[in-house]
């Protein structure tokens, strides 16, 4: 049977690092981000027997794969094997090895599997098997050591209540595991919540308000991620009053309902966009620029406004001015995957315009150390420190997908077809910089496209 090894050395304990993985949300974390899988466990944990189905897709290839722990050793190891799936065997074991450093650790992985039909299978598909292993467990090695390296920064806050709004967006969906595998206890903020909804579920927004403001007694921070998608639809007069409304009403509710607690969250994080800037050209914005016109610019400043309630109760509040988030799951990136795989991911219009973009691990770890960062509040862009033009963007993800990136789509064309979102979503320049995220030691895990699109796609150099 083949053995496939890899091995990364982790910044904590060993005891810490099993722990990690042995939260709720750990195996969605370390999904590759370039696969559309969801995992299902039988029940929490990592103990004998316990179960986990993973359902999806790996590019035009179907998965369905359950698997069972077989061994549990804390904090040493723990396996799994392959009960159903494409091969023929497959036991994964994963060994926690301490250093010679009491805060450090070495994780490696060892895959014993077996390929179907034999010889035959090996040969026709064995190379294949290991560049996927490689490729997959390389992510999962950087996202682990990334995670933990965050938690060691800020070792005393740790164990908090924190409820998310928003959590089955791009950025929530994430967000939700990596602070469970982080040691803290989470709970989704909901419009409304049946008789049925978990005991992690608020509903928020009940017309209930007395009752909804019990249940959000004793948070230790929110984050507002709640919206209605802005590119989702042609903007029409409904489409744009709904958007408005998503952000500002609802914002504005939700801090009215903190700002009355007793025990009010120590932390208010609540998502905005640099849309707040208008079209800029290429002056350099920080937080400290003026904001800008436009549709997006008036609702991300009354976005922002609405959270005057819970500032004003003694909430820090901390509003996220996030860039273009990018990740092959959702947003814009996964929108242009498309015409680029097929060579026709050229630059949008003229291609001078600034696209301030952000990998989606950046969101989350910026959205972490705005709750962890007491000495942030007010504005704080969330973009990666190298924006680019939209030509350079469409080079770089052509040189990650090994395509040419060359033919234009024509501003004229993007109007007809989008009307009023196209000058403000793509044909727009905004060359943002994250200065307060950098002026507080912030460690972009991503600063560049290059090597985001390449995490991001599975695509190493």
């Amino acid at each position: 049977m083949p053995l496939f090894q890899a091995s990364v050395e982790l910044p904590v304990s060993a005891a810490d690092a099993f722990a990690y993985h042995e939260r709720p949300g750990a195996l969605q974390r370390l999904l590759p981000p370039w696969q559309t899988i969801s995992a299902e466990p039988s029940r929490p944990g990592l103990e004998v027997g316990t179960e986990v189905l993973l359902r999806g897709w790996s590019g035009w290839l179907p998965i369905r794969w359950k698997a069972v722990h077989d061994s549990f050793d804390p904090p040493r190891s723990f396996s799994d094997v392959q009960v159903e799936g494409p091969f023929a065997s497959w036991r994964h074991v994963h060994r926690f090895h301490s250093t010679t450093s009491s805060d450090r650790c070495n994780l490696t992985d060892e895959v014993n599997y077996r390929l179907p039909l034999g010889r035959l299978g090996a040969a026709v598909a064995g190379r294949r098997v290991e560049h996927e292993l490689t490729r997959m467990f390389a992510a999962r090695h950087r996202t682990t050591a990334e995670d933990l390296r965050l938690q060691k920064e800020h070792p005393t806050f740790r164990g908090k209540r924190i409820a998310i709004s928003g959590a089955t967006g791009l950025v929530g969906r994430q967000l939700l595991p990596l602070l469970s595998v982080l040691g803290h206890q989470t709970f989704t903020l909901q419009r409304g919540a049946a008789p049925s909804a978990s005991p992690s579920t608020i509903a928020a927004w009940s017309e209930d308000q007395a009752n909804a403001c019990r249940e959000l007694e004793g948070l230790d921070a929110v984050v507002h991620l709640a919206g209605k998608p802005i590119s989702d639809q042609r903007w029409s007069a409904k489409v744009k009053q709904e958007i408005r409304r998503s952000r500002v009403e609802l914002t504005r509710t939700l801090c009215e309902r903190l700002a009355k607690l007793e025990r009010k969250p120590q932390t208010f994080v609540c998502a905005s966009a640099i849309g707040y800037y208008g079209d800029r050209s290429d002056e350099v914005l920080d937080e400290r620029a003026s904001p800008g016109s436009g549709f997006l610019a008036d609702v991300a400043q009354e976005w922002e406004a609405a959270c005057r309630p819970a500032e004003d109760a003694g909430i820090r509040v901390v509003h996220a001015r996030l860039g273009v988030v990018l990740s092959p799951q959702g947003g814009a990136l996964a929108k242009l995957l498309g015409p680029a795989g097929w060579g026709l991911g050229g630059p949008v219009g003229h291609g001078n315009q600034y696209w301030s973009w952000v990998a989606l691990d950046d969101v989350l770890g910026a959205i972490y150390w705005m709750l962890a960062n007491e000495r942030l509040r007010g504005p704080v862009n969330v973009t990666a420190p190298q924006p680019v033009t939209s030509r350079e963007f469409a080079t770089v993800l052509g040189t990650v997908l090994h395509r040419p990136a060359v033919l234009p789509t024509p501003a004229v064309a993007l109007r007809l077809l989008l009307g009023e979102m196209a000058d403000e979503l793509l044909l727009a320049s905004a060359r943002v910089v994250p200065r307060r995220l950098l002026d507080t030691g912030y460690p972009f895990r991503f600063p560049d496209l290059e090597s985001a699109l390449r995490h991001l796609l599975g695509n190493p150099t």
